[in-house]
């Protein structure tokens, strides 16, 4: 094995600057990670980095499977990759695993 082997990169500690509810995406630079238990304010909790969640998403956005996708951070919900990002979005962050059509509000 590699002596430099530091972690499978699947969690990442995170230290909270506000309180963060378990299951809710937080944005680490041009990443997302899902908490995955609640994280108070000041605290370090774990981000999962991978897998398969079901996160909110804008209603209105039609996204196909194996989209990539934006999480849009003033609706704290994924647009689809057709959407103009502002600043703070995270394109390409992911991807769907399954469509998501208008009207909508979550997205795997």
């Amino acid at each position: 094995m590699a002596t430099n082997f530091v972690s499978d990169g699947v969690t990442i500690d995170y230290v909270a600057g506000g309180a963060i509810d378990g299951g809710s995406v937080v944005v680490v630079g041009n990443q997302i990670g899902v908490a995955i238990d609640d994280i108070a304010n000041t605290e370090t909790g774990v981000l999962r980095l991978d897998g398969v969640f079901e996160l909110p998403k804008v209603s209105a956005a039609v996204i196909g499977q194996g989209e990539s996708v934006i999480y849009d951070v003033s609706a704290s919900a994924f647009d689809d990759n057709a959407a103009s990002p502002a600043t703070g979005d995270v394109s390409n962050c992911c991807v769907a695993v399954e469509a998501a059509g208008n009207g909508d509000t979550t997205v795997k």
